[in-house]
């Protein structure tokens, strides 16, 4: 089991440095240190309240849902970085390119996409076509965040799992 562990997490930094390695291009960096904010708490928690206040209806439901999602996502997220205290890859990964005065806290999950997709699943479920693209927006928030060197690949995934699963059961309690 240790060598399969060993096996995968090998696997996990090579791709991190993959993606990581991209750091020095100007505007991947400049996209990339943008992108990211979207799925911080600033932009997700104004973006679910404009809608809150300014839709009505299903809409303003969905809205709802998200903004419940949001919250209640955040709670498995802190729970599980007190179980997993898992640093930083820029803290372990050798050559990780970062910017300065990066995050000091645990990485697994990524709080940020979790975020986002705990956001963005109610709405896909309430309107499928924005699926195109709000899917590959927070996919790209998950993507930033292992660029800007603050997360694993598999920090990324589980976020994205449990931001999804989350939202989704809110968006579904909320609608029935």
């Amino acid at each position: 089991m240790a060598r399969l562990l060993l096996t995968f997490y090998n696997f996990e930094c090579r791709l991190f440095q993959k993606i990581n390695r991209h750091f020095a291009n100007k505007h991947l960096n400049f996209f990339f240190s943008h992108i990211t904010h979207i799925g911080g708490a600033t932009c997700t928690i104004a973006t679910v309240l404009m809608l809150i206040i300014f839709s009505s209806g299903s809409t303003r439901m969905t809205a709802i849902s998200s903004a419940l999602a949001l919250a209640v996502s955040h709670i498995p997220v802190h729970i599980v970085k007190k179980l997993f205290p898992r640093k930083r890859p820029y803290l372990i990964v050798e050559k990780t390119n970062f910017h300065t005065n990066p995050l000091q806290d645990h990485s697994f999950p990524s709080g940020h996409t979790t975020s986002i997709f705990s956001v963005i699943i109610p709405n896909i479920l309430f309107i499928p076509v924005i699926a195109l693209i709000l899917l590959p927006l927070g996919i790209l928030v998950g993507l930033s965040r292992i660029y800007l060197g603050l997360h694993y690949p598999s920090d990324v995934l589980a976020g994205a799992i449990l931001g999804s699963f989350v939202g989704s059961l809110c968006y579904y309690l909320l609608s029935v």
